[in-house]
């Protein structure tokens, strides 16, 4: 059992690495097209999946914690009555899951396949840059608040704050590239994780 759980979270930690370096080569197409040409976006649609095949193994190591946790840090619960780690789990994920569909949703086919004919995103995207990062990552939170575990609390945010401003700063180079001042004036409007205090602009 205690070589299981070891397992378990090694393969945790390794589809937390793939999963955030496959998709920061995934956002960068036109850095990778000067030097590959247009097999560079094809290229960023492959990264794109494995990064997500990455993302669902990491989902299943949360799961199997829940039978395999390890020994050490086992009682590091987050209360004995485990409906409280359930419902602040639940009130993190409903909003989650909001930001994530709409941005999907706004994104359209970008959102697994890079093209070089998309045009800058409208809709949620005029108050907030990244709203499929913001509702994407705390997911990993809700779960662990729902599992019942401290320990997976803190090691999914420190993922994600670590993980968080290398991806942004990466997109947005090559979103300026890719956009130009369009993209950097859309930057001074527009919040990358939450709305700034002045209304943001329409994107036209």
């Amino acid at each position: 059992m205690v070589l299981v759980s070891i397992i378990n979270f090694i393969s945790l930690l390794c589809a937390f690495f793939v999963m955030g370096y496959f998709y920061t080569l995934s956002i960068q197409p036109m850095k990778r097209s000067e030097k590959y040409g247009d097999k560079a976006w094809k290229d960023c649609k492959k990264f794109r999946s494995i990064g997500g095949f990455a993302e669902f193994i990491s989902i299943a190591n949360l799961i199997l914690w829940i039978w395999f946790p390890l020994p050490i840090v086992n009682e590091w619960i987050i209360s004995s009555n485990i409906w409280i780690g359930i419902i602040i789990g639940i009130c993190i994920l409903i909003p989650g899951i909001y930001l994530l569909i709409r941005g999907m949703k706004d994104a359209g086919a970008e959102t697994l396949t890079p093209s070089k004919e998309t045009k800058m995103y409208s809709g949620i995207y005029n108050y907030i840059r990244h709203p499929q990062t913001l509702g994407e990552f705390p997911m990993f939170i809700a779960m662990s608040f729902m599992f019942n575990s401290w320990f997976l609390v803190i090691l999914s945010s420190l993922f994600i704050i670590i993980y968080t401003p290398i991806m942004i700063h990466y997109e947005e180079i090559d979103l300026v590239k890719r956009f130009g001042e369009k993209y950097t004036e859309y930057q001074k409007r527009t919040g990358a994780l939450f709305p700034k205090l002045i209304k943001a602009s329409k994107l036209k």
